[in-house]
C-alpha cells in the first residue's frame, strides 16, 4: 500500500529524501502497538506512527521504509521511492546502506508471528536484498556513522544480511519472538530469490 492509499499527510515530512548508494542490509523492527488489530484498520495505525515519528521524534518522516502487518499487507513507509535506497531513521549508526522493515504489533518472548507476516517480510527482503546481488541469507560488513550505536563511530562490524534491530543498537526490538524468526526469514528469502546455497558474504558497505 502507497503512502497516498495510507492517506499520508505529506506536509508533515521533510521533504527531501536522502539516498545511499544501494541497500546492503535490512534491519527488522516491531512497531511496539498492540496485536489485537484488524488490517483494515492498519492505515489509521500508520498515521498515527507518522504524526509520533515527525512531531515527538522530529525525524522528518517516518523511520521505516516499509512495514508490514499481520495480514501480509505491505506498506511503504518513508517516502523517497519504493526501489530506491532511500535512508531511513530506524537504527541509529547504520541507517546508511540499509532498510528497515517494521513488523506491526509487539513480538515479546511467546508471541506468536503471523506467517503470512513473516511471508511478507521475507517477499519484501528478497525483493530489496535482489537489486544489489545479495543474498538474504549472507553476511554483510557495515561501518558504524553513530557513537550511541552499539559500535563507536568508524568501527566496521559484520551483520546478517536480514538482522535484527538489536544488533546495530542495545534494544529489545523487534521483541524475542520476531527475533527468534529471523533464520526462518533469511531462508524464505533466498528461496524466493531462487538460491540453492549460501555465499559467504553478500556485500561490503563501508
Amino acid at each position: 500500500m502507497s503512502r497516498s492509499q495510507w492517506r499520508a499527510d505529506e506536509t508533515r515530512r521533510d521533504p527531501h529524501a536522502h539516498y545511499a548508494q544501494g541497500v546492503a542490509a535490512i534491519f527488522i523492527h516491531h512497531t511496539d502497538t498492540p496485536n489485537d488489530y484488524a488490517c483494515a484498520d492498519v492505515p489509521r495505525t500508520l498515521r498515527n506512527l507518522y504524526t509520533g515519528q515527525t512531531r515527538d521524534q522530529k525525524w522528518g518522516d517516518l523511520g521505516y521504509n516499509f512495514l508490514v502487518d499481520k495480514c501480509g499487507n505491505i506498506y511503504e513507509g518513508r517516502a523517497g521511492g519504493t526501489d530506491r535506497p532511500v535512508i531511513g531513521s530506524h537504527t541509529i549508526g547504520f541507517n546508511q546502506g540499509t532498510m528497515g522493515i517494521a513488523a506491526i504489533g509487539t513480538f515479546g518472548p511467546g508471541t506468536p508471528v503471523p506467517a503470512a507476516m513473516e511471508r511478507g517480510i521475507a517477499a519484501l527482503a528478497a525483493w530489496k536484498l535482489g537489486l544489489r546481488g545479495v543474498d538474504p541469507t549472507s553476511k554483510v560488513r557495515l561501518t558504524s556513522t553513530n557513537d550511541k550505536s552499539r559500535y563507536i563511530k568508524g568501527t566496521s562490524a559484520t551483520f546478517n544480511a536480514i538482522s535484527g534491530h538489536r544488533d546495530g543498537f542495545a534494544t529489545d526490538c523487534p521483541g524475542e519472538a520476531l527475533f527468534a524468526r529471523l533464520p526462518a526469514i533469511r531462508q524464505l528469502a533466498a528461496d524466493l530469490q531462487g538460491r540453492a546455497a549460501r555465499t559467504p558474504f553478500g556485500a561490503d558497505l563501508r
